[in-house]
């Protein structure tokens, strides 16, 4: 959908004219979506509204060229949750306004989760203000898609590609709404703050090269002011194109190094084999974390890792003084894929725990929809789930893009 001729004073000063008004053609896009959870972890019963969260959702994008290399995005959030609390479910998945998990509080919210001005200089794309950061790009500070709705960060990106076959990319990122509460910003994990509360925020660069065809090397260096500095490489290899064979493998390390006396430098390393079987992409993980300072997470929330070993809902299992295999496979099936995924977790950090997992998804396209069922199966050696020592989750979403 579009809409023209909008006139915006505040375009025409950004853009640095003369001052005068100017029409824009601005796009205007988005997605509704319908969000369900619910866990028996510990004394919940599946489906009670005590064990279970949900949302619904309207997301607005609007993109416009306005002229001499400049662009705008905005990015406008609702959450809502029909009226469902004290029926169906006792919680919500995000919120906003500080009222993070607060049913009676945060039924209704809006709040602008991206608002970036871009500019074109050359082979150099900026983009300046709350936006979302690939993780391909930045492992350490990325936007996950697992709620309701991702998470963005107030950043300063640069994108240049003036070498060939090579993709530099630097960057001053600030602050991360995470997601529980989309409308409140705060510090990355580990960023240092100054005396009067100011965020030193985090610097990066990541240099991708894709100069030997089948060969894709991406290193990433963060530069955290008086806490830390960490750095992560990805190495994607084609094995079809460097040595004809089916498969490709790729490999990840990383290092997270804090600045305080005594401090054990976190580590982390994995490798991931993937080919197919037919109609079906299969693959196998393995990853190990040592028991560093710090865990090897998102710093933007906390929560999900770049380890290949991710899974639904195992990122407790894996980030910190740990060991995971997962064994994965995606197949056609329908009028959608189902995805199948068997984890073994050593969690040290946990008395040595066992944990396996089981996720079993599957996504396809209803109604004009995409959609997503999800069953996730979980049990530990240890009573690590709300004094249980298994856990099932039932997760639901369906999203609507227009």
């Amino acid at each position: 959908m579009k809409i023209t001729n909008l006139s915006l004073v505040a375009i025409a000063a950004m853009t640095l004219t003369t001052g005068a008004m100017a029409d824009v053609d601005m796009k205007i896009g988005g997605q509704t979506v319908i969000y369900y959870q619910t866990n028996d972890a510990g004394a919940n019963d599946m489906f009670d509204d005590g064990a279970s969260s949900a949302n619904a959702g309207i997301q607005l994008n609007a993109n416009a060229d306005i002229g001499n290399g400049y662009g705008l995005g905005f990015q406008g959030t609702a959450l809502n949750t029909f009226g469902l609390e004290g029926n169906l479910v006792d919680g919500v998945r995000q919120s906003g306004l500080g009222n993070d998990g607060d049913t009676a509080n945060a039924a209704n919210y809006f709040a602008f989760t991206k608002a970036y001005l871009t500019k074109k200089l050359g082979n150099t794309q900026l983009k300046l203000g709350r936006q979302e950061l690939p993780k391909s790009l930045s492992p350490l500070a990325f936007s996950e898609g697992w709620n309701v709705y991702k998470n963005t960060f107030d950043a300063i990106l640069a994108i240049n590609s003036d070498i060939p076959d090579t993709t530099l990319v630097g960057a001053y990122v600030s602050r991360s709404n995470r997601h529980g509460n989309l409308n409140t910003f705060g510090a990355l994990d580990g960023t240092a703050v100054q005396a009067n509360g100011q965020n030193k925020g985090a610097y990066m660069l990541t240099v991708q090269n894709k100069s030997l065809a089948g060969l894709t090397p991406t290193l990433s260096y963060y530069q955290l002011p008086s806490s830390a500095n960490a750095i992560w490489l990805d190495l994607n290899a084609d094995m079809a194109k460097l040595a004809g064979a089916p498969v490709s493998v790729a490999l990840q390390g990383g290092q997270i190094s804090p600045n305080a006396s005594g401090a054990t430098d976190s580590k982390a390393a994995g490798i991931k084999v993937a080919g197919k079987a037919g109609p079906a992409n299969i693959s196998l993980a393995y990853s190990k974390t040592n028991n560093g300072a710090v865990p090897t997470n998102n710093l933007g929330t906390g929560v999900k890792t770049p380890l290949y070993t991710q899974m639904v809902a195992n990122q407790g299992d894996i980030k910190k003084d740990a060991e995971g295999t997962v064994l994965k496979v995606v197949a056609p099936v329908g009028p959608g894929k189902v995805i199948a995924q068997y984890g073994m977790m050593k969690d040290n950090l946990n008395d040595n725990s066992d944990v396996q997992e089981l996720d079993l998804m599957y996504k396809f396209k209803a109604l004009g929809s995409d959609m997503f069922a999800a069953l996730v199966s979980s049990k530990a050696d240890d009573k690590v789930y709300n004094g249980d020592d298994t856990r099932n989750i039932i997760r639901f979403w369906t999203r609507y893009n227009f």
